[in-house]
């Protein structure tokens, strides 16, 4: 029987912490107490098992737990149903780490493309890649081409659409969608730049599946999409049903559960086939620290069970000029993602565009 191990950070005193290991046990299992269940298959193969429990600090404690691979379906959502579904409500429990057999790694496939086919889609060889959003919502689609032709013209290598725009009345997708995309189309036939153009998905299934032929058919490689927003299994589909297109992740609603961001940012979204994770950056909008943003990337691009190498994206809030800094922290196998920093400069954005993209490759044979 093939297990897969969950690791917990449990908040509760030394002597619950065996009957609470057992409870998550059961709970992220069966669902039952032992004595309800007869069958004995059920006993052995199936019930949640507690490997270990360390202690990690006064009051808490880290708990490994196998449970069997074959309850999760080998899908996305009922992967994380069972490493984390009920257990998630309690707020003592956080999930921190999971290790998988490799068959099982290899039945998702993770990135079709990956850190190494971005290089090739942007023609970059061994340096940082850059990447800006558009922006703000509520701006017409001709606005936001604007935006992007100005964006490219300055050498960036990806242009993401900013991740809550999605088919509103003001900016329709198709209709934002076919006007970035000449924007750009025209600044590279012009020999002024070879930017990629990634539009945001929304929807169900059915929409994301039309908007991802829509993007294909307006000659671009690639999407960005909020797989906590649209769905783990929706996400994993389009990885598997349009493998020719690069899927860059966003992290919104990533932080509404207490799952660890090395975990899910980096590791899961890369084991469902993100090709690069976009996490916020320590120093910015929001509160990760260094050594989390650290561990972030490299689950996103350590050597795991033949897996490609996610791009990792670190962004939120980062002025042009931290550049340099963050090439040292994270080396040249990243992409820089800086927003509204390149926005603020208002009709010099090509020229910021530059001088960001010529900080990002200041150190490219470092």
């Amino acid at each position: 029987m093939s297990r897969l191990v969950a690791i917990y950070h449990v908040r509760c005193a030394a002597r619950e912490i065996e009957s609470r290991a057992d409870a998550i046990a059961l709970e992220q299992s069966v669902e039952l107490p032992r004595s309800a269940i007869d069958d004995p298959a059920v006993l052995a193969d199936i019930v949640g098992r507690v490997e270990h429990i360390v202690p990690d600090g006064e009051g808490a404690f880290l708990v490994r737990i196998a449970l069997a691979a074959s309850t999760t379906g080998h899908e996305p959502g009922q992967l994380m149903n069972m490493l984390f579904g009920n257990t998630s409500i309690h707020e003592d429990v956080a999930l921190i780490g999971v290790e998988l057999p490799p068959e099982y790694v290899a039945s998702f496939g993770g990135p079709r493309h990956g850190l190494a086919g971005l290089r090739r889609l942007v023609g970059a060889d061994d340096r940082a890649l850059t990447c800006s959003a558009l922006k703000p919502q509520g701006l017409p689609p001709d606005a936001l081409a604007k935006l992007a032709t100005a964006m490219a013209a300055g050498g960036i290598d990806l242009i993401k659409d900013d991740h809550g725009l999605a088919d509103q009345a003001y900016s329709p997708f198709q209709s934002r969608v076919a006007a970035c995309a000449a924007a750009v189309e025209a600044v590279r036939r012009a020999g002024r730049g070879h930017a990629c153009y990634l539009p945001s998905l929304s929807g169900h299934l059915d929409a994301l599946r039309q908007q991802v032929r829509f993007a294909r058919d307006h000659g671009l490689a690639g999407a960005l999409v909020a797989p906590m927003v649209v769905g783990l299994p929706s996400f994993h589909a389009l990885v598997r049903e349009f493998p020719d297109m690069v899927f860059m992740t966003h992290p919104a609603m990533a932080g509404a559960a207490r799952i660890a961001p090395p975990l899910l940012i980096g590791t899961l979204f890369r084991l469902f086939g993100a090709d690069a994770t976009i996490f916020p950056n320590h120093g910015g909008r929001f509160g990760y620290s260094p050594a989390i943003c650290r561990a972030v990337a490299e689950a996103a691009r350590k050597p795991w069970h033949g897996l490609a190498a996610a791009a990792p994206v670190p962004a939120g809030g980062m002025p042009v000029d931290r550049v340099g800094e963050m090439l040292d922290f994270y080396g040249n196998d990243v992409i820089f993602l800086i927003g509204g920093s390149l926005l603020a400069a208002r009709e010099r954005l090509t020229e910021e565009t530059a001088r960001f993209v010529r900080l990002a490759r200041g150190r490219a044979a470092a």
